[in-house]
């Protein structure tokens, strides 16, 4: 079950501008949250992702997640297990929960990923206060991934 913090109820218009939001600079990815689960209730986050060349998302799936995908630049191929998808701008894929799916981008390129019922942008938050030794625990990754939807082989 996801660990949904206690929501800030929107009472305004969220703007966020090109280049701004919460954003985490991985060796793999530049994630910008455009918009946070926090703002509501768990049930939605957007996250645009600037995928840097070589970039590889190894094999997962959710339990309650669903992850929408939207290209605007590069090239990405989704990997499932019965098909690849060479996704190009302008175009958007649905992963329902349970289908296992992983990511790539030899390139470089930039997406759009909306997530519902998931809180991706906190899980972005705490990968990034977590040590290198951190990392380098199999089961602590593992219980961080559980806790917020992800679950690899």
């Amino acid at each position: 079950m996801l660990n949904i913090e206690k929501p800030k109820a929107m009472t305004a218009i969220e703007l966020v501008r090109n280049g701004e939001g919460e954003n985490y600079n991985y060796a793999q990815d530049h994630c910008f949250v455009k918009l946070s689960s926090r703002l509501t209730n768990g049930e939605l986050c957007f996250v645009e992702d600037t995928l840097k060349p070589g970039f590889y998302l190894g094999r997962h799936h959710h339990k309650i997640m669903t992850e929408v995908f939207y290209i605007l630049e590069g090239e990405v191929e989704l990997i499932f297990d019965d098909q690849t998808v060479v996704m190009k701008p302008g175009d958007t894929v649905t992963v329902p929960p349970i289908v296992w799916h992983a990511a790539s981008c030899k390139a470089g390129g930039k997406m759009l990923t909306i997530f519902k019922n998931g809180q991706f942008d906190v899980y972005l938050e705490r990968l990034s206060q977590m040590k290198e030794e951190d990392f380098a625990d199999a089961e602590l990754m593992k219980r961080v991934s559980a806790e917020f939807d992800i679950y690899e082989e």
